[in-house]
């Protein structure tokens, strides 16, 4: 059982109408999204995200076609590959490793990429394929060039985009160096989240052109659309947009086990202190006092566990040092007011989150879309607030390896 052209119609015009009543879609990429149906571009099982638990859930067309074609015109983000294509199994593996993001954060992200007839795009990330459909549509295959890392997410994505009847150029590769052949390119879209902005995007981009990226640090897994524009020196500036959270590019995810011999044990030698932050001043995944941590303390990774996997069922907010083996852990417990604080190493981390989120308070607590970043021509950042000739304080504008 398949939607039909018909069914595709019908399905691709509520789709758009929801996203225009929302605010996100603009009319000038409603009609590519009615042109370019969702799901001619999906795998015949998925896994939808389920945003209440934070939990994704297989939907076989063969076995549940009209759970699978309800889900294919949602607006939800679907996972169509695990663990890099070796997991097998209707179940969820371990890591998300290629998906169908959510129609109102595609759309959006269109809308921002602000093209016009004849503007040749990069896209970074193929994934299915629907991104480059819905640009080719509006731009012409001729001006769509997409890369995308998987050979077999490319074949599929190439495939797909052939059967709807649109032929943006698609490149096996490593997005990082995006395809120098194609460039100079106008727009480069990037459809996973990044740690640092690799200098081939900044050159293969012209002056003038505009570079939009989900980017964040290693402090967490967040990351905020940044909208860069290229100058005539190479280098790129521009704002935060809005909270976002995409796959990692493949070379830039994070390796929890730079962080196996960290701790040889708990406390052991560690400095301890009290603090009067609670769990709720660290923030929380679309927060922006994460955001501001991770741009203030550099080369940082952070994460919290709560519940049976601590004692007596404390929250522990861990944070590790790439550069060293310096830790923090903070036990926040209901039982008291003020959290115990264990630092070890030469670096003092807590201390340096602590100082961080003070200063964000005292500064009147600004929204992430008040900071922006500049991006050198050999790809390292810096970020601001406010005001790009300036430097966010006690950071070094360094990111985590």
């Amino acid at each position: 059982m398949t939607l039909g052209p018909d069914g595709e119609s019908r399905a691709g015009d509520e789709l758009a109408r929801y996203l225009l009543d929302m605010g996100v879609l603009t009319p000038e990429w409603a009609e590519a999204l009615r042109a370019v149906p969702r799901s001619r571009f999906l795998p015949d099982l998925f896994w939808a995200y389920d945003m209440a638990t934070g939990r994704s859930h297989s939907l076989s067309r063969s076995d549940n076609p009209g759970g699978w074609e309800r889900a294919a015109y949602r607006d939800v983000p679907l996972v169509t590959q695990w663990d890099d294509g070796q997991h097998t199994g209707t179940g969820p593996g371990t890591v998300g490793t290629s998906s169908a993001s959510m129609p109102s954060v595609v759309v959006s992200m269109l809308r921002d990429l602000n093209v016009s007839d004849g503007t040749r795009v990069l896209e970074v990330g193929t994934g299915t394929g629907w991104n480059a459909g819905l640009l080719a549509h509006r731009l012409g295959g001729d001006n769509v060039v997409s890369v995308e890392i998987d050979a077999a997410v490319a074949a599929r994505a190439s495939d797909a985009l052939a059967s709807a009847g649109f032929s943006p150029r698609v490149v096996v590769g490593e997005g990082a160096d995006g395809w120098p052949t194609g460039a100079q390119y106008d727009r480069v879209i990037v459809t996973a989240g990044v740690r640092r902005l690799p200098a081939a995007w900044l050159e293969q981009t012209r002056p003038g052109g505009i570079i939009l990226a989900p980017w964040g640090t290693h402090y967490s897994n967040q990351d905020a659309l940044v909208r860069l524009t290229v100058g005539e020196d190479g280098r790129a500036v521009g704002p935060f947009l809005r909270m976002v959270e995409f796959m990692k590019l493949r070379d830039q995810r994070l390796d929890w086990d730079l962080f196996r011999e960290h701790v040889q044990e708990f406390p052991g030698d560690a400095q301890v202190s009290r603090t009067s932050f609670t769990l709720a001043d660290l923030g929380d995944r679309y927060d922006t006092p994460y955001f501001v941590t991770g741009l203030c303390v550099p080369d940082c990774a952070h994460v919290v566990n709560t519940g049976a996997s601590d004692e007596a069922g404390d929250a522990k907010a861990w944070f590790f040092d790439f550069l060293s083996r310096s830790w923090a852990a903070v036990v926040f417990s209901a039982d008291t007011p003020d959290a115990t604080v264990y630092q070890s190493g030469p670096r003092r981390l807590w201390n340096e989150v602590e100082r961080a989120l003070t200063w964000w308070i005292e500064y009147g607590r600004p929204d992430f879309d008040r900071f922006g970043l500049t991006v050198d021509r050999d790809g390292s950042t810096r970020p601001w607030l406010d005001d790009p000739s300036g430097f966010l304080p006690f950071s070094n504008g360094a990111t985590a390896p």
